[in-house]
């Protein structure tokens, strides 16, 4: 960890946040892949809360949760490989790691984020969309977006392995940038230095990884960090590609599960979440 501490952070997200707590929509939860029980301050306010992108998936309807049981509509609790995939045990795990690694007052459980639900996006400066390898926002979610990102919003997509997965989040950045580049991010960039220093980088599995590594595809090894910049030099979106960050933070707890991976895992968003919260 660099000298700098982390007041900075806390001051900055101060004036920013603060006044977002009289309008935001309550805490609510949806079933998830791997339930938790909910902590006894879950509904206390905060200065940070984690969004967690609720998105509706191209090729079906409900899906299913592994352990849940029934198909659901993606607005009643998504799909296992879609936006629930890893919730709620990955965000709630990486609330407890960002109380211990940063001076934020951080709220212990997420905020499910649906674009259809007026302006209440606009109220949670940070989302994560999880498994989106299936994403597919109508026009009317796509422009909300995209107003959300011209805002000062921003936006991190996680967990899609090879060309095929890769896709439906190219083609969302094409639809809401379509004069803009997804650029690949290399040590030298701001977000590799907000907090941590990330040079070095590495490939993070997921749970399944632990004991084979099966790509998908001959381009499934490699690893991809990549962004979305705006006219200004601010990044508004991060892809990353070939890597199951989710799980670095939803097997955090397991001991069989490497610790180099959730190391990293964790660093990663924290800079992000720093990024996107003083730029």
């Amino acid at each position: 960890m660099q000298l700098r501490t982390l007041a900075w952070l806390t001051a900055a997200t101060l004036g920013v946040l603060t006044c977002l707590h009289a309008f935001q929509r309550e805490f609510r939860e949806f079933p998830g892949e791997r339930p938790l029980p909910l902590p006894p301050d879950a509904r206390e306010p905060a200065e940070f809360v984690f969004g967690q992108l609720m998105y509706p998936s191209y090729g079906g309807g409900g899906g299913f949760f592994r352990g849940g049981g029934g198909g659901r509509d993606w607005r009643q609790g998504g799909q296992n490989q879609g936006w629930g995939n890893d919730y709620p045990a990955a965000p709630r795990h990486l609330m407890v790691a960002l109380r211990r690694l940063t001076s934020m007052q951080v709220r212990s459980v997420e905020q499910p984020v649906n674009l259809e639900d007026g302006d209440d996006v606009y109220n949670w400066p940070f989302l994560y969309a999880a498994r989106t390898t299936r994403i597919d926002l109508t026009e009317d979610m796509t422009n909300r977006l995209r107003d959300y990102l011209d805002r000062g919003g921003f936006l991190v997509t996680d967990d899609m392995w090879g060309a095929g997965e890769h896709q439906a989040v190219f083609d969302l950045v094409e639809k809401l940038y379509p004069e803009r580049e997804l650029v690949e991010l290399g040590d030298a960039d701001q977000v590799m230095h907000t907090l941590f220093d990330l040079e070095g980088r590495y490939q993070i599995l997921g749970q399944w990884g632990r004991s084979s590594r099966q790509p998908l595809d001959g381009v499934s090894y490699d690893p991809h960090w990549r962004g979305v910049f705006d006219e200004k030099g601010r990044m508004v979106i991060a892809v990353w590609l070939n890597n199951d960050t989710g799980d670095s933070w939803e097997w955090a707890d397991d001991p069989s599960y490497p610790e180099a991976w959730s190391a990293l895992g964790f660093r990663i968003v924290i800079n992000h979440i720093a990024y996107a919260i003083t730029h």
